[in-house]
């Protein structure tokens, strides 16, 4: 089940809004990569007062004055796939903007307006998964490749 601001685990009921906010989305996404809800959450809320920490205070604004956290697809086919979590994260041209798939993955986990925050998400979920990040220009081909492992 995707947490929401309304709707997300105690551990984050006592942090700041602008953590809760990033460590709901990070938590998200690591859920959609196949991590177990049990270790996404601590990993989560560490990266998000990380961010918080690091954040410009307009980053921080932005991320409030979003509606939501991205929403997932709770649809039968987005089960946690454990397979996917040794797969390395592309960004790829999409026809909403630029996608962040996992490889061998069914389809995108997130679809982004600009190509550089596709490859900010993606890097994020490539630290997270100890992956390679994979980055494709608008043809298709590789533009280039960073390892986290």
């Amino acid at each position: 089940m995707p947490w929401t601001m309304n709707d997300y685990p105690n551990s984050l009921k006592n942090l700041d809004p602008a953590v809760k906010k990033k460590a709901i989305e990070i938590a998200n996404a690591m859920v959609d990569e196949g991590y177990e809800e049990g270790r996404a959450i601590p990993i989560a809320t560490s990266q998000a007062k990380e961010w918080h920490e690091n954040a410009s205070k307009s980053e921080i604004d932005e991320l409030l004055h979003d509606t939501d956290v991205e929403e997932r697809d709770d649809s039968d086919d987005n089960d946690a796939r454990p397979e996917l979590m040794d797969q390395a994260a592309h960004v790829i041209k999409h026809d909403d903007g630029w996608a962040v798939k996992t490889e061998k993955a069914k389809r995108a986990s997130y679809v982004k307006e600009t190509k550089q925050e596709a490859i900010d998400r993606a890097e994020e979920i490539a630290k997270n998964k100890g992956t390679k990040l994979v980055i494709h220009k608008r043809d298709g081909s590789v533009q280039r490749t960073k390892n986290f492992s």
